[in-house]
């Protein structure tokens, strides 16, 4: 394929610093190499993008180039990436990555290479030498149609491409989260048929890949592309058991469907939080701005109904009613062994844990509130169990709440959360925060000293129960706290 443009591929020369340019010449003269500019570097480049990330294919030595390379720009630093049967590696220089890679196995020029790769869209490559210095047309090496596919959106998989590397299958899946691409009906078969071979991969790779996709903003669309073709469940196997399991008549949607479309409800409330919980936008915004915390958010609503499968009940002494009895916590426990497999990391795997484990709260509390009120106490138990997640419980209710469409749901479901995280972050600012993070009335020197207590449980129990009688108004200097300890032990006597 020719490009007539020239200038507008060429273009993103300019992007990079011409010392890299300067040291390519020179690594290609020294060693005689050709280098081809492969990959997601022409594909990106095609889509008017400039990545930081440039990749090149040689006919050999490839970590050879990378040490030359970094000799010519005199720095960078060298990662290597190929394994007993590959030569690869990487130069990280100036916040820019230089892959190169040898020929792939059985390919003994450029295009055979490039066949032998995942996607079309990806087996496109350009001679560096014509794309620096050519002033005529430029050809694009293009074996498989791949610019065609990229111009049309389409994800189709070079031949032999899943059997070669089963991860290409979630690669794929990951191309369709950051492109909004799809595949074409081959593909798509193709993937269903060799969907069982993803289990030859590393967990490692398969998590990363995984990663990639519920950090992206299409990550409800493409999860439920994967469950279509049977790949999601070789992954998360659990999930599967939630596939045609009725739920009570406040939701409905089975199990996993529901599951799911909790994670969609997730992301059209990470896009505008505001519209939700109105009132809390500064908190909303601040919470939203922590590292890795939209990944967390849609990784807890698409998880935090693990647990119904194990414990789903047909009550026939209630006439028939399904319940799901502590799927909270069973579900925090299989969420705990899921990060374990999938090689989370601690953080991440408790905080998707515990918002499993939470979910349900937000809820309770709005039962409580609708009939009797909501104490002070009760905001700080759930303030103290949620911790910095409070927020993200939150969110989590609301997704969980939106994706219920049942006949029997509770009316304003919706407006009741708001106003309940309203009242929560009210009380914990004026009556909570003080009791928290001020300084103590009473300590464990205290007990010790003043009323001869021994560490140990009891310690936890007296000094918890007067932190709510602070909350609570009922305690406001250390005499009434001295007092109330005294009163306490008296009443146990």
């Amino acid at each position: 394929m020719l490009i007539d443009d020239i200038a507008e591929l060429r273009k993103h020369i300019s992007d990079y610093p011409p010392q890299l340019f300067k040291a390519l010449e020179c690594l290609s003269e020294e060693l005689g190499r050709e280098l081809f500019l492969v990959g997601g570097t022409v594909r990106d480049w095609l889509l008017g993008t400039t990545p930081n990330d440039l990749d090149f294919t040689v006919d050999c030595d490839a970590v050879r180039c990378c040490r030359t390379l970094i000799h010519a720009l005199d720095g960078g630093t060298f990662v290597p990436l190929g394994t007993a049967e590959e030569d690869a590696g990487r130069v990280v220089w100036k916040g820019l990555t230089i892959d190169f890679s040898s020929f792939r196995k059985g390919a003994s020029t450029i295009l055979d290479d490039l066949i032998l790769r995942d996607f079309t869209l990806n087996a496109i490559g350009l001679s560096y030498f014509n794309f620096c210095h050519q002033t005529e047309k430029l050809t694009l090496l293009d074996p498989l149609h791949g610019a065609e596919d990229l111009e049309n959106g389409i994800l189709r998989a070079c031949p032999d491409a899943f059997v070669n590397d089963p991860l290409r299958m979630l690669r794929g899946y990951r191309l369709w989260a950051r492109f909004g691409f799809s595949f074409d009906a081959e593909t798509l078969e193709a993937l269903c048929v060799h969907a069982s071979l993803l289990s030859r991969v590393s967990v490692e790779r398969v998590s990363y890949e995984m990663d990639l996709i519920m950090a992206s903003c299409r990550a409800h669309e493409v999860i439920a592309a994967m469950a279509e073709s049977g790949l999601l469940f070789q992954i998360i196997p659990a999930l599967e058991d939630g596939v045609g399991l009725t739920q009570p008549p406040s939701h409905h949607l089975d199990v996993f469907g529901h599951s799911l479309a909790a994670l969609g409800n997730m992301e059209i409330i990470l896009a505008n939080p505001e519209y939700f919980y109105p009132e809390c936008k500064d908190l909303l915004r601040e919470y939203l701005e922590r590292p890795g915390m939209a990944e967390v958010l849609k990784w807890g609503a698409f998880l935090h109904d693990l647990g119904k499968p194990e414990t789903r009940k047909i009550r026939e002494d209630k006439g028939g009613r399904i319940t799901f009895y502590n799927h909270d916590e069973v579900g925090c426990k299989l969420v705990r062994k899921l990060g374990r497999d999938l090689r989370w990391s601690n953080e991440k795997r408790e905080r998707v844990a515990s918002l499993t484990a939470m979910h349900m709260h937000p809820f309770h509390l709005c039962n409580v509130r609708r009939t009797s009120g909501l104490s002070k106490k009760a905001c700080l138990k759930l303030a103290k169990r949620a911790g910095d997640d409070l927020i993200g419980l939150f969110f989590l209710a609301m997704a969980d709440s939106l994706a219920g469409k049942g006949e029997k749901k509770p009316d304003a479901m919706e407006e009741e959360l708001g106003a309940l995280l309203c009242e929560v972050l009210e009380t914990y600012n004026k009556d909570i925060a003080p009791a928290l993070h001020g300084p103590r009335f009473v300590t464990g020197k205290d007990l010790i000293e003043l009323f001869s207590l021994q560490p140990g449980p009891q310690f936890s129990q007296i000094l918890n129960e007067l932190q709510e009688a602070q909350v609570e108004g009922e305690v406001n200097n250390r005499e009434e706290a001295l007092e109330w300890v005294k009163q306490s032990l008296k009443s146990e006597e």
